[in-house]
């Protein structure tokens, strides 16, 4: 299946049946039968293409569970305790539920945490669940955005709560209850969890049986911000002008301020909101620079929890986030998941359940498309016109590039287009695009652009209904105190003037305005186009979002999840009779590649798909076919006693002076720049005038006779005697060549060039002494794989022309020329051929030396003949001097395995033209 027609697959209220599939091989999306796997995708390591589809990552501990899970439920939950039973009856309860069934996910999440603290020990055997590194458990339910996690908090309070109450000596449970949240907006949201609270969601959601309120409310829940548990160290209290010695305070004292009235509890319950927030900052962890104020945050927040622990014990801690992933200290891209996952439902199971919005992205235009066969507005930010202009320093009037000014109009104008029809259905809030920038310049860019009417949509460029974000200011709001802000807005509500508000204020006023976008009768209510830098903050519960437009990298699934997951908030939730699934709502996506999420394609036709990949591999009912050969790593030589060297015989070696750099300008290094004033010149004309002709005849020498000394049998102070000499006559000879020939008239030059090009000269110099002076030639194998074969060929795939094959091991011949496609047709039908392999992905390779390189190449044929005997054949239409010096080493490899005898006959042929093949292969051809 090419494009999903319809994305949402599964009921929310069961387990789901179905997933989408990435396949990589082909980049398209298959439906299959079960339920996902537990895990997430990463970035392929070193991938360039900004749709790289990645590379699952599986959360084993989380699919081993899964099915421990599913038996225990069908099993009638055995081990727990009455209240427990009680609750989880209650939850699934037709009766009870009426039009608010939980789903299926918000009931694995508390399944799985009640398991985990009541089921039979023996049911947990093998479970075994990392810890951060401190002194109390950590488990952590991973569930996304939209997907109901508050709902799951409440009813993990009522359990805990409930079983406290009623079995009040039972210590695997706790009645008071601290839950810690990542700013003042997402404290605010937390309210509903406070049991007596006002519109709490045990009663909003009939949470728990009617006759268990009383003991609901003889718990105690305490919302606190992470902010309200920092505390000054020794050495913050030194940096104050304040003239307070106290000293920093003790674990109990912040414990008592802190936790207020919990102070004197133990066993307290704990539950991060948002908890990817909340990481142990490994001591060996060097935190880059983009992660310095996560870290410091993370610290205040874990190590707060530590010193409650000291003082109050914590009984556990629950951690409830979408992405459950903090900095690894690696590449700056790099995330490592939290260890102590043990539920997971992520995002592409929440589209698939209907649970969110279904993305949509722009898949082709009438313009140019990218290389890869994409719109240029697929992943706007990588696009070349576009991404060094937004990544550097630019005052908000310079205009934004044309592309992003295009991707504006198009999406809208499909914007207007939505406007108008919820108009027309008496919608009162408008539909909002949001915007998710690189940097705050882009983000300032933008708002001027709409400010002044440079995006051509007059209705978006209203200031009134837009809201730029300025990530500073809101988080000086998310840190505040609400009740100081409360007493703060009852003293406004005097008769006074009206003032100039403080920089609090502002951000408060900002806070309350991103909170309620889409809220009537709230400061957000007409919000309809808005500007934010990095992503969201958590909280953001805007559920009239329908246009998203990225400017930014996107470089993972976490990324991608971040940034778009809080925009994919429904707005309602109805069930389809005739299908039992939720009916899709849509939000429009540019600039987010979606490569890492299922999502649907827009009508039409697609954009020209990729080349379609084959896969290449040993087929095992064809192991008749198979070839072996020796893994031959070098080649010994068993010299004669005296060496000899006909000079009139070797080919002459020539070394370019332009290729070889004599002069070098350095400067030091100050600041990361080098200092021009302070440029020095190395010459090499001092090397040449120390390099006299003994001594680079003698360097070469030396290092000629450390290639034969090895396998020399006899003197080597005789050995190294005779190759100085031979040297001598080589150096002095014509054979050593400069170009240009004005370096050659030049001695110093000459000589400078000759000791700068010295390997090159010692490999030519040992190559004619070794062919001219080898009495034996040993195979050297390699000692961990002596022996290679087609079998070993690991699988891989190309896009390259090939076709199925008959008598090689391997399942299809990959073809890099039409020549090759003919020797090939003709080594299947010949009489004389037993079998044959394409050498391509096998690692048969041969080593060559070449004007002083050494090099390697890869014959392009291995042939089995009908009498066994082996032969390597070479496909070449045109010779040169280079082709020559493979088959000589070519040929010296064939003389040390024959010599070898181990191995078979093996001989070596050159097919200039397709027509010649026929007579190569007759079974007794000479050559």
């Amino acid at each position: 299946m090419n494009t999903i027609d319809k994305l949402i697959i599964n009921s929310p209220y069961e387990e789901p049946k179905y997933y989408w599939s990435f396949d990589r091989e082909i980049r398209t999306f298959d439906k299959k039968e079960g339920r996902r796997p537990a895990g997430y995708i990463v970035a392929t390591q070193a991938a360039r293409t900004f749709d790289d589809p990645g590379l699952f990552v599986e959360i084993p501990l989380v699919n081993q569970i899964r099915p421990r899970i599913k038996k225990w439920r069908e099993e009638g939950y055995p081990g727990v305790t009455g209240i427990t039973k009680r609750l989880l009856e209650h939850w699934v309860n037709p009766e009870e539920r009426e039009n608010k069934r939980f789903f299926f996910c918000q009931l694995e999440a508390i399944e799985t945490l009640i398991w985990l603290n009541e089921a039979p020990a023996s049911e947990k055997t093998g479970i075994d669940i990392p810890n951060d590194g401190g002194e109390f458990t950590r488990l952590c339910s991973k569930m996304a955005t939209g997907s109901g996690k508050t709902i799951v908090m409440a009813m993990l309070i009522a359990y805990h709560i409930l079983n406290k109450v009623t079995y009040t000596q039972d210590n695997r449970f706790s009645k008071n209850v601290l839950m810690i949240a990542p700013g003042l907006t997402v404290k605010s949201r937390l309210q509903v969890l406070i049991p007596a609270g006002k519109s709490n969601y045990y009663d909003e959601f009939n949470v728990i049986p009617s006759s268990l309120y009383d003991k609901l409310r003889q718990g105690k829940v305490k919302i606190e911000n992470w902010h309200s548990l920092a505390w000054d160290t020794e050495e913050r209290l030194a940096k104050k002008k304040s003239v307070d010695k106290r000293g920093a305070k003790s674990d109990e004292a912040y414990v008592k301020e802190v936790l207020g009235e919990l102070s004197t509890a133990s066993n307290i319950l704990v539950i991060n909101d948002e908890a990817h927030h909340a990481w142990r900052v490994q001591p060996e962890l060097k935190v880059k620079r983009e992660f310095k104020e996560q870290a410091n945050e993370a610290t205040i927040w874990v190590s707060g929890l530590d010193r409650i622990n000291n003082v109050n014990k914590i009984l556990k801690c629950h951690d409830f986030t979408a992405t459950p992933f903090a900095p690894s200290g690696k590449q700056s891209t790099d995330e490592a998941l939290f260890e102590w996952i043990v539920s997971d439902f992520g995002l592409n199971d929440s589209i698939e359940s209907g649970l969110v919005k279904t993305p949509r992205v722009v898949i082709r235009d009438d313009a140019r498309l990218t290389s890869d066969y994409k719109s240029r507005l697929y992943h706007i930010y990588n696009d070349p016109e576009v991404k060094d202009d937004i990544n550097r320093k630019a005052e908000e009037h310079e205009p934004l590039p044309d592309l992003v000014l295009t991707a504006y109009y198009l999406l809208g104008l499909d914007w207007q287009e939505t406007k108008r029809l919820w108009e027309k259905s008496n919608h009162y809030t408008p539909p909002v695009m949001i915007t998710v920038a690189n940097r705050t310049e882009t983000a300032a860019r933008i708002k001027y652009s709409f400010d002044h009417k440079r995006v051509k949509i007059d209705e978006l460029c209203n200031p009134t209904k837009t809201l730029h974000i300025d990530s500073k200011v809101l988080d000086i709001a998310e840190a505040q105190d609400e009740n100081k802000i409360s007493k703060d807005e009852e003293d406004a509500n005097d008769d006074t003037p009206v003032k100039k508000l403080t920089k609090q204020e502002s951000a408060e006023l900002l806070r309350q305005t991103v909170d309620s976008v889409g809220q009537i009768g709230k400061p957000g209510e007409q919000i309809q186009n808005v500007i934010s830098v990095g992503m969201l903050s958590e909280g953001w519960d805007a559920k009239t979002v329908t246009h998203i437009l990225g400017l930014r990298a996107f470089s993972s699934q976490l990324l991608c999840e971040q940034v778009v997951g809080r925009g994919l908030r429904s707005t309602t939730y109805e069930v389809n009779p005739e299908t039992g699934l939720y009916e899709p709502e849509y939000v429009n996506i540019f600039g987010v590649p979606f490569t890492f999420l299922p999502h649907e394609s827009q009508d039409g036709p697609p954009p020209p798909p990729p080349l379609p990949k084959t896969k290449i591999e040993p087929v095992t009912e064809k192991k008749e076919y198979e070839i072996i050969w020796p893994n031959v790593l070098r080649i010994n030589h068993v010299y004669k006693p005296c060496l000899t060297l006909d000079i009139t015989k070797i080919k002459a070696i020539e070394i370019n002076a332009y290729e070889t750099p004599t002069i070098a300008d350095l400067a030091p290094m100050v600041d990361g720049q080098p200092d021009l004033t302070k440029i020095t010149e190395i010459d090499l004309e001092k090397l040449g005038k120390e390099f006299r002709w003994q001594k680079i005849i003698f360097e070469t020498a030396r290092d000629v006779f450390e290639q034969m000394k090895p396998t020399w049998k006899g003197n080597k102070d005789y050995l190294l005697a005779q190759i100085i000499k031979l040297v001598e006559n080589f150096i002095k000879s014509e054979k050593v060549l400069i170009n240009p020939p004005l370096f050659d008239v030049d001695e110093l030059r000459r000589r400078i060039l000759i000791t700068l090009n010295m390997t090159k000269v010692v490999h030519h110099i040992w190559e004619v002494i070794r062919f001219e002076n080898t009495e034996e030639i040993v195979p050297v194998f390699d000692n961990d794989y002596p022996i290679r074969s087609t079998g070993n060929m690991i699988t891989w795939y190309t896009g390259r022309p090939c076709e199925i094959t008959k008598k090689s091991h391997i399942n299809c011949c990959v073809y890099d020329s039409t020549w090759e496609a003919s020797e090939s047709f003709e080594l299947d039908r010949n009489e004389n051929v037993k079998a044959w392999v394409k050498n391509d992905h096998l690692g048969f390779e041969i080593h060559y030396v070449y004007k002083g390189i050494v090099k390697k190449y890869r014959p392009d044929f291995i042939i089995k003949l009908a009498d066994d005997t082996n032969m390597i054949l070479e496909v070449k239409g045109k010779d040169d001097e280079e082709n020559k010096a493979k088959r000589s080493f070519l040929d010296e490899w064939i003389r040390a395995v024959n010599g070898h005898g181990g191995f078979g006959i093996w001989k070596w042929n050159v097919s200039k033209n397709p027509a010649d093949l026929k007579k190569i292969l007759q079974v007794n051809q000479t050559f």
